[in-house]
């Protein structure tokens, strides 16, 4: 039977809100980045899309378009006479941006096949324990440093945005998906522990080499980071299944150990600040 799981924490700061959202079903696991940057309810927004998410998969922009166009007067009829409550400037805002968040979810279609889709900079994973690789929804880690595609309650998406796939073949896997900051340390430390695996083979050399340039690009680009990048690189050999998916298949079944787990990750300098939220599904 296919067991799945979540956990949200906001940023590790007093009387934060956490704009993230996260969901596990049955047959669904999902996490919604509400982009507090523009806009407002940011949190409501991505609680609200989790909510409405349908049963069955999203497979095409024009899907997300069209599954957004029925649900999206509801949400904004409530917030438009929030910000009404809340005064003009704030009516204004809310008129002129509208509330902004990411979508990345996973549905299981079979016993052996899982569908997934994603808008913006959350990010999909799966990890195969057999050959140790893990395959994402997302690109190179300099991506997390440009503005993210975003589903906006009032205006047209953008379907360059959406990004979907099928896993198959899932037996001795786990898929998860995670919101950016979490996404930019998980992806970071697989490539942290490619670039230092001795290689095999000339296909193994290869994968070696493309990550250790990803690497450096990262470490040299402009941004917050590129910090990040440049303490990884200082923990020498990265055991991957061990020192993340371990960890994090571990501290998902408990909100102490997930915070544990992040605290550790911010105070040693490899997790930027942010709200981070985690789902995973696996036989």
């Amino acid at each position: 039977m296919t067991k799945t799981r979540y956990q949200t924490l906001g940023k590790f700061e007093r009387n934060a809100t956490n704009e993230d959202a996260a969901v596990a079903r049955r047959r669904l696991i999902a996490v919604s980045d509400g982009a507090g940057g523009g806009g407002l309810f940011a949190d409501r927004w991505s609680r609200y899309l989790l909510s409405k998410l349908p049963a069955s998969p999203i497979e095409n922009a024009q899907q997300l378009d069209g599954w957004i166009g029925e649900i999206w007067e509801s949400f904004y009829n409530d917030a438009e006479q929030r910000a009404k409550r809340l005064g003009g400037m704030e009516l204004d805002k809310f008129y002129d941006e509208g509330a902004f968040a990411t979508l990345a979810a996973v549905w299981e279609v079979d016993k052996d096949k899982y569908s997934w889709m994603s808008y913006g900079d959350s990010v999909v994973f799966r990890y195969d324990y057999g050959s140790e690789r893990l395959e994402t929804s997302f690109g190179k880690l300099t991506d997390f440093s440009r503005p993210p595609y975003l589903i906006n309650c009032k205006d047209e998406l953008n379907p360059d945005g959406f990004q979907h796939g099928v896993f198959e073949n899932i037996q001795n896997s786990i898929v998860f998906v995670a919101s950016d900051a979490l996404s930019h340390y998980i992806l970071m430390m697989y490539r942290l522990s490619l670039a230092g695996k001795v290689s095999k083979n000339k296909e193994a050399e290869i994968e070696r080499l493309r990550a250790s340039e990803e690497i450096r690009e990262a470490a040299e680009a402009s941004g917050r980071n590129s910090g990040l990048v440049k303490k990884g690189m200082s923990l020498g050999v990265v055991d991957f299944r061990r020192d993340v998916i371990d960890r994090l298949r571990d501290a998902v079944y408990d909100k102490a150990k997930f915070c544990k787990w992040l605290s550790r990750l911010r105070k040693n300098g490899l997790l930027g600040h942010d709200d981070y939220s985690l789902a995973v599904m696996y036989e």
